[in-house]
This record gives structure tokens, C-alpha cells and sequence, in this order.
């Protein structure tokens, strides 16, 4: 099982290359960050620092959607960085949340979506593609380009069209119930649309805390600086609620259950602990969502995880412990994933 890091592109950049550094050191392969223009630096610059400050690690976002970038500048910037520091990078997309909605604007439709991620695709990869009715190609993208291109999903149309067409399927959360369901329905979309299940690569993300026991002082603790993510997972399920109703057998009332209680969010305090719009999410969503405790019982975890066909495990590192829980995995979690 690989492992990555999620980081937010806040300043300075110099802070995330040189944790991104430290993580390549310790035993992680992909480094990811957010991508919202509004709340965060631009991370495409950032990656060409972290490229260059690496010698294996893939970089990508975590994930871009298709609209705050026309679909030609994505591909260009990503088939630059192949052609600077061959192929390191993987985009992750999805409709688009904070980048979207801080803006004033709606996340883009599925449609567009699996229309955007054909395009991105096959410039960077050096084909012709038609962009807003306009066929063009990127003429300068070297041979032997390539450009994994991963989903980011949840309801059921999101998750049959990361089957059909993704290379790869971002959950962006850790529920071994929930993690089961959804790689299953993407992996029978792939193989209706007659492609290999196992072809399509498998990330799981969310937060880690590690601590240096179960004791219930420290578990508190690490709960509230994961809390956010509950907060964050719960805007794509309130979408996922108002689309299939609060019981819908399309969707899982494990996911949905928990956000009865929502009352909004407000997109300043995105992805941030003391989120004071995730006082909804109670302790139990935490502790399934996320992974919390000491090495030995997070690599549980994992290996179960790993053992439903999840290839990746990203930690989502916006808390206060963000070195410790990268010498953490690196001293004790990875090698015994082995």
C-alpha cells in the first residue's frame, strides 16, 4: 500500500516543500494538496518546487475540478511538469466544493466533468481533444507522457462514472463499511463498461493522528483536531441528501445519517481544526471517518483497508502535529505495511 500526504498550499510554501521533503524521507510516495484559488496559493507552482526538491514523489491536487481552469491550461500545466520532471503527477478531480462555492458558483455537473477529464487527459498525454467545440492538441508534449487522471466520488452517478472512464477513484474518507460499498460499485461500473475492475487504482483519504496511546485524554484530543473533516465530507453528503432524500436505498444511511444536525457551513474556516461549523459531527463519525491513535492500531486499519483493494492511503495532515504524525508513519506504520 502506498501512502501520501494532503496538505493545504497555505503560506509559506517553503513550510509544505520541505514537510513534502521530510515525507519522501520517511517512506510516502504521492504528495497532494488542496486546490481552491480564493482560500489557498496556487499549487501548480508550488508542485514545481516540490518536484524539484524530491527525487520519486508524485504530486497532484486533491483535488481540481473542471471550471476554474479551461481544460487546455490544466493539460499544459500538467504535461509541463512531466516534460521538467518526467511522469510525477496524477490529477486528482472532481466537480469542485470550496473552489466553487467560495466563488460564488455551482460545481460543475457530471457531464462536464467526464467531458473535462477526456480533454485534460489526452492533451497532456500529447492527442487532440475538443475543447468548447475547438479540436486541438498540445504540439510540444514529449512522447511517453502520462497523465493518471483520478476521480473524487460519492453518490452512486459520481461513483458509476469513475468506473466507466477514471483511472483511479479518490474516497476521501476511511470507513472500512463505506470504503467496501463504494469500490465495489466502482469496480462493477468498470467492468459493465468492459474495462479491468483491478486496473483502476484505489486512494482512501483522510485524516491520521497518531498517538503514543488509546488513552481516553489523548483520543479526545486527536478528535478534535480531526473533527473538520467530518464538516468537509458532510457538504458533498447534504448534495448526496437533497439529490436522493435522507433514506434513499441508493445511498447509504451510514454516510448520510450524520449530518442531520448540519446547519451550514461557512467555507472560511475549510478544512481547518476549530471548524465552529463541524460541531455536528459527533465522536463516532470522527472515529469511523477518520484514523486516530496509537501506530500499531492505525496499521490495522490500514492493512484492513488494504485488504478491500485500497491501494492508497493519503493522510489529510491539517492538525497540530503535522511532523509527528509524518515520523510516525515513517518510523513505525510503513514498514509494517511492508
Amino acid at each position: 500500500m502506498d501512502i501520501g500526504l494532503v496538505l493545504q498550499t497555505d503560506p509559506p510554501a517553503s513550510l509544505l516543500v520541505e514537510r513534502m521533503k521530510r515525507a519522501e524521507s520517511a517512506g510516502f510516495t504521492h504528495g497532494w494538496t488542496f486546490d481552491s484559488a480564493v482560500l489557498w496559493q496556487e499549487p501548480f507552482v508550488i508542485y514545481s518546487q516540490i518536484l524539484a526538491a524530491t527525487e520519486r514523489m508524485v504530486v497532484g491536487p486533491m483535488v481540481t475540478n473542471p471550471s476554474t481552469r479551461t481544460w487546455e491550461v490544466t493539460a499544459s500545466l500538467f504535461a509541463t511538469l512531466g516534460d521538467m520532471f518526467g511522469n510525477r503527477t496524477v490529477c486528482g478531480i472532481g466537480r469542485g466544493d470550496s473552489a466553487m462555492r467560495v466563488a460564488g458558483r455551482k460545481p460543475a455537473t457530471l457531464g462536464r466533468l467526464s467531458e473535462a477529464m477526456h480533454a485534460i487527459k489526452e492533451l497532456a498525454e500529447g492527442r487532440e481533444a475538443v475543447v468548447d467545440g475547438t479540436a486541438m492538441r498540445l504540439p510540444w508534449v514529449r512522447e511517453g507522457a502520462s497523465l493518471p487522471v483520478w476521480m473524487g466520488a460519492y453518490g452512486p452517478k459520481a461513483l458509476a462514472l469513475t468506473g466507466r472512464q477514471a483511472d483511479g477513484f479518490i474516497l476521501q474518507l476511511a470507513d472500512p463499511f463505506l470504503t467496501e460499498w463504494m469500490v465495489k460499485a466502482v469496480r462493477n461500473a468498470a467492468a459493465e463498461a468492459g474495462r479491468d475492475p483491478d486496473e483502476v487504482t484505489i486512494c482512501v483519504a483522510a485524516p491520521a493522528y497518531v498517538t503514543d496511546d488509546d488513552s481516553p485524554g489523548a483520543l479526545a484530543h486527536a478528535r478534535e483536531q480531526c473533527r473538520w473533516f467530518g464538516g468537509m465530507v458532510g457538504n458533498h453528503v447534504a448534495d448526496l441528501v437533497a439529490r436522493y432524500g435522507e433514506h434513499s436505498a441508493r445511498v447509504p444511511e451510514a454516510l448520510t445519517a450524520y449530518i442531520k444536525e448540519r446547519q451550514g457551513y461557512d467555507y472560511r474556516h475549510h478544512g481547518r481544526t476549530g471548524n465552529p461549523d463541524t460541531a455536528f459531527v459527533p465522536d463516532e463519525i470522527v472515529d469511523r471517518f477518520c484514523l486516530i491513535g496509537p501506530p500499531e492500531a492505525q496499521t490495522a486499519q490500514l492493512k484492513a483497508l488494504r485488504d478491500l483493494g485500497v491501494d492508497q492511503f493519503a493522510v489529510y495532515a491539517m492538525h497540530d502535529a503535522v511532523e509527528p504524525v509524518i515520523d510516525a508513519y515513517g518510523a513505525h506504520v510503513i514498514p509494517a505495511l511492508g
